[in-house]
C-alpha cells in the first residue's frame, strides 16, 4: 500500500473509529438489549400480540435510547425547555419512523410468513440502529 493510500485508510478508519462512533455502537448494544428483553417477555412469555409487543419494548428502548444518547453518546449540552423538548420530540419522531419500518417488518416477516419473531427482530435490529443513528446525528444531536 503506498503512502497516499494509507494515509486515505488511516482518515476513513479515524471517522469511522471515534469516541462517538463506539460509544454510539455500544449505546445501541444497550438499547437493543432493551428492546429484546422487553419484548421477549412481553409477547413470547406474557403472550401479547406480536406488534402490541413491540410498540411496549419501543417505549422502553426509547426512553432509555434518549438518556444514554444525550448525555453519553452526543454529549448534549443542557438547554432551555423548549429547545430540551425540542429535541426530545424530534428524537421521538425520528424513533417513529423507524418503528414503522420494524411494524411493517414484523408484521410481514412475522403475522403473514409465520418466520421466528426473535430472528426477525434480529435482522430488523440492524436496520433500525442505522437508521436512528443518521436521525441521531444528523438531526437531533447535532451541536450546531
Amino acid at each position: 500500500m503506498s503512502e497516499q493510500q494509507n494515509n486515505k485508510f488511516q482518515k476513513y478508519l479515524s471517522k469511522l473509529a471515534n469516541r462517538e462512533t463506539i460509544t454510539y455502537l455500544m449505546a445501541g448494544v444497550l438499547t437493543t438489549v432493551v428492546n429484546f428483553i422487553a419484548y421477549y417477555l412481553f409477547c413470547n412469555v406474557m403472550k401479547i400480540e406480536n406488534l402490541i409487543a413491540n410498540v411496549i419494548a419501543w417505549i422502553l428502548a426509547v426512553a432509555f435510547a434518549y438518556i444514554i444518547n444525550n448525555s453519553w453518546v452526543f454529549q448534549s449540552q443542557k438547554q432551555n425547555r423548549k429547545k430540551e423538548l425540542d429535541k426530545i420530540m424530534k428524537f421521538i419522531g425520528a424513533r417513529v419512523f423507524s418503528l414503522i419500518i420494524e411494524e411493517i417488518g414484523l408484521w410481514i416477516m412475522v403475522d403473514y410468513l409465520h418466520w421466528n419473531n426473535m430472528l426477525v427482530k434480529t435482522f430488523l435490529a440492524v436496520f433500525v440502529v442505522a437508521i436512528n443513528y443518521v436521525f441521531s446525528k444528523l438531526y437531533i444531536f447535532n451541536n450546531k
